[in-house]
């Protein structure tokens, strides 16, 4: 880099935002390179459909990304009507969004504990058994981007948030807690037999017991052979994490030789309490992440993916207007954030294009 560290170099940017914020112009911390050229694997974002009808969002994710994976369009609470019934055309425009970019198409989530959709709690026993429902629901789904859609999360948030067993659910009480995953796994399976199959949960960085169960419950699925073709690390996490805390889930998770998805990173600086110097501590834990995720085995590196493109776009930024967990802004504008990562990469622009000119006088 030219003699400069990365940390002078996002320090550098964070000073400037903070110049250009004192005289209230837009801020314009970093350049960064398309990402998605840098990267030696899959990098994705989630999107909504609303997403893709804005241009201006599509020119960012269309530079910068390389798989998509639909937010919330393609889960149960949008697919399952009340009276039982599928609608998929939400589902299918993203799908075809991802076709047209030569983007690849993750999928998220089959089955998950929160989701407890009308059409299954009133189903008729008399016309079709719950277990029936159930795999018809998944055959229905996987079956229909078969050959589209390299990958599933199957079984979503299984661990219970202490820790402590795995979590209640509607699927559980009514097929098993444990059957009903096995399960989903082998209809997924059936329905499409080239998408990798994964188990994907959250807050493993910050709960050690909640990792130590999530192992567990992997190694019982795979002695059951039940087909698990990788493991989903979601990373919600803020710029409170210690350094080190990510790499050594990462490394915890890798034991099993699976492949990894790094399925859905962001970096809150509101629940890490909004203070000075986050900014550069969540540029270091992006960095964190994208190197611990670069030193897998290459077979392992299934996807790296981010959980929103701008902050504006972010669950995080809807649940609390303050917070900027994302690498760009809500004008799209890579922040220090997009920095750490894309220095990670080798995709960071020499520092005279942090202020657009490199003989501008500050």
């Amino acid at each position: 880099m030219s003699g400069l560290s990365r940390r002078s170099l996002i320090g550098a940017a964070l000073a400037l935002g903070a110049c250009e914020s004192r005289a209230q112009a837009p801020a314009a911390p970093v350049e960064i390179a398309p990402l998605r050229a840098a990267a030696p694997f899959p990098l994705g974002v989630c999107a909504q459909v609303s997403h893709i009808e804005d241009p201006d969002w599509v020119r960012l994710a269309a530079t910068h990304f390389s798989q998509l994976t639909p937010e919330w369009e393609m889960k149960m609470e949008y697919i399952v009507r009340p009276d039982g019934s599928f609608r998929f055309d939400r589902a299918d425009r993203l799908a075809a969004f991802a076709r047209a970019h030569r983007m690849r198409l993750y999928c998220t989530t089959l089955v998950w504990y929160a989701q407890r959709p009308e059409g299954f709690e009133k189903l008729d026993e008399s016309r079709t058994s719950f277990g029936r429902a159930f795999d018809a629901y998944i055959t229905a789904v996987v079956g229909r981007y078969r050959g589209q859609a390299v990958g599933w999360d199957v079984v979503n948030e299984a661990v219970a948030e202490d820790g402590e067993g795995w979590r209640e659910s509607l699927w559980a009480s009514r097929l098993g807690d444990f059957d009903h995953m096995r399960r989903a796994f082998d209809v997924a399976r059936a329905a499409d037999p080239e998408a990798v199959l994964f188990i994907n949960d959250y807050n493993l960085e910050t709960i050690p017991k909640k990792l130590d169960t999530f192992q567990r419950l992997i190694e019982r699925l795979l002695a059951a052979g039940a087909p698990v073709g990788g493991i989903g690390c979601q990373s919600h996490i803020d710029a409170s994490l210690p350094s080190g805390v990510y790499t050594r889930t990462l490394e915890a998770l890798a034991r099993f030789g699976l492949p990894i998805h790094v399925s859905e990173l962001d970096v809150s600086l509101v629940r890490a309490g909004r203070r000075p110097g986050l900014e550069a501590r969540q540029a270091d834990l992006y960095a964190e992440a994208m190197g611990a995720f670069l030193a897998l085995p290459a077979r392992q590196r299934f996807a790296f993916t981010l959980w929103g493109l701008r902050d504006k776009d972010s669950w995080l930024k809807r649940e609390n207007g303050r917070d900027a967990p994302l690498l760009f802004d809500d004008q799209g504008r890579a922040k220090p954030a997009a920095a750490g990562l894309a220095d990670a990469l080798g995709a960071l622009k020499p520092v005279g294009s942090l202020y657009g000119n490199e003989n501008r006088a500050l």
